[in-house]
């Protein structure tokens, strides 16, 4: 059985405790280090159903003695959203509390980490690595904030508990979706694997995509470091940090979640975390685009929305993705107003609830080339 702890939060208010709960399987300090959590947005709940089926398989290969390196696992990476119900309804993606988004606003080191490595990096590469990872701790520890709200105390403990990590995943969902991944555009090819493993048909790439997420605070200030120091010393990206985004929102099924749970597995063995045969790798489904490359299609109207076209679809540029319908406008234009792609590519992801106002993003189609208008925050709220 792994090692399990309990992390205490903060409390909010009197009476009431939260913790992490977080199981460790391998050694500590074993390589490579495979930090995995689900549910950080808690309203995003197929990989929680993910993780309890990995978890099994995670106990046969500690009982058979596979487990080469550490890995960590967070069932339910935020406890404090999977909390907020009102009136019936889950709202795990904000702090009710501050109004924050759950996976913006992760600790942002990279400019301490650049500064730290000064005069610490040489010719060996694996020193090199060595020398971040020390400088990532070194600048989390000193960073450590006086008293702090309970949503700032789990973003501490989840970037404390992942900062080392060699591979991080980070599952979330979207509204409805296909299987697709976001990552560092330092890490890809290298982790075009995982995403051929998992069936990712969409795989967006980014430096800063802005507002500092989970995964970009974990795989930026080595991409930091790559740009300040690259030029003089070999910086390998260090942690691949990716974003797994596991369909939809009502994509909570035995059959898919044991079947993700098979392919992670396959993740860690094929990445020497876990001994033994991954199988042979899938074919890709997709090549990587540019976050900027995302089309963010918004509502043209407020209405009820009607799509033309599954997730999934390949779609060309100015196709109609569906209808904008409002019976009480003035005349048949109005009535039945249409939205369109901004690019040729797939749609990806697409809004779940029918009812929309104008400018509400409603669906995303991944594209192969750069979009002028893509610039500044890159992702949605």
């Amino acid at each position: 059985m792994p090692d399990t702890a309990r992390l205490p939060l903060v409390s909010a208010s009197p009476g009431t405790d939260r913790a992490l709960t977080v199981h460790r399987y391998g050694r500590r300090g074993a390589r490579p280090k495979v930090h995995i959590q689900a549910a950080l947005h808690a309203d995003e709940l197929p990989g929680i159903l993910v993780i309890d089926h990995l978890l099994r398989l995670l106990d046969a290969a500690e009982a058979a003695g596979r487990i080469a390196g550490e890995i960590v696992v967070v069932p339910v990476a935020n406890p404090i959203g999977l909390d907020q119900v009102l009136n019936g309804h889950l709202l795990g993606r904000f702090d009710l509390a501050a109004g924050v988004n759950f996976n913006r606003l992760h600790c942002d080191l990279a400019d301490a980490v650049v500064q730290a490595v000064d005069g610490r990096l040489g010719d060996d590469p694996a020193a090199n690595v060595a020398a971040v990872r020390a400088a990532l701790r070194a600048a989390y520890d000193a960073a450590a904030p006086a008293p702090v709200g309970q949503a700032e105390h789990l973003k501490r403990l989840l970037f404390g508990l992942a900062h080392d990590a060699d591979l991080v995943l980070d599952l979330h969902c979207d509204w409805e979706a296909v299987m697709h991944l976001y990552t560092a555009t330092a890490s890809w090819p290298d982790v075009a694997d995982i995403a051929r493993q998992l069936g990712a048909e969409a795989v967006l790439t980014a430096g800063q995509s802005g507002d500092v997420p989970f995964d970009e605070a974990l795989s930026w200030p080595w991409m930091a470091v790559a740009a300040r120091w690259g030029d003089r010393f070999p910086v390998p990206q260090g942690c691949h940090s990716l974003t797994v985004e596991l369909r939809g929102q009502s994509d909570v099924d035995d059959s898919l979640a044991a079947a993700d749970a098979a392919n992670l597995l396959a993740v860690l063995i094929r990445r020497g975390a876990v001994a033994g045969d991954p199988g042979p790798l899938p074919a890709a489904r997709c090549d990587a685009s540019p976050l900027e490359a995302v089309d963010m299609v918004k509502a043209p109207a407020a209405g009820v929305l009607v799509y033309a076209h599954a997730v999934g679809a390949r779609v060309d540029r100015g196709a109609v993705l569906g209808h904008v319908v409002n019976p009480l406008a003035d005349d048949a234009a109005g009535r039945r107003v249409p939205f369109t792609a901004g690019t040729a590519g797939i749609v990806y992801g697409r809004l779940a609830q029918r009812l929309v106002r104008p400018g509400d993003v409603i669906c995303k189609v991944a594209g192969s080339t750069i979009l002028a208008h893509r610039t500044g925050k890159l992702l949605t709220a």
